[in-house]
């Protein structure tokens, strides 16, 4: 696969614009926000996104789906800037989840139906939940 089919020219050119936004010559607007000063926005977009999802307009969706994008991005770049963690850390960790709920497609596991695949999602998730506690 690509980098163009996976998008990472892309997020890498929203990442530097974020970068600019939020750096010393940026945009006084960008670099005031905080994680809890685009809260609504983030859940302003996700709303947005949703209502275009159900309208089926792909054109709407795409420009939401930017939008939310752009406030995630945010979000990670504010936690880098407090060295709590960086993009890497939680792209690294969403793949890791992904393929660790996913044994029957990574690790050879068989499973029978859809309805014993999502019994096992939940059954991983649970664990990896009273782990973190």
């Amino acid at each position: 696969m690509s980098s163009e089919q996976t998008g990472d020219k892309g997020f890498s050119r929203l990442y530097e614009i974020i970068l600019r936004l939020r750096g010393q010559d940026g945009c006084p607007w960008d670099i005031r926000q905080s994680p809890e000063s685009i809260r609504r926005y983030l859940l302003e977009e996700t709303t947005e996104l949703a209502e275009a999802i159900d309208r089926r307009n792909q054109d709407d969706i795409r420009e939401e789906i930017g939008d939310l994008m752009y406030i995630l991005t945010m979000l990670i770049r504010m936690h880098e800037e407090r060295g709590m963690f960086t993009c890497e850390d939680v792209l690294a960790g969403i793949a890791e989840k992904m393929i660790r709920r996913h044994p029957h497609v990574f690790s050879g596991l068989k499973t029978g139906s859809e309805s014993e695949m999502r019994q096992q999602w939940q059954a991983i998730k649970e664990q990896e939940k009273n782990s973190r506690t």
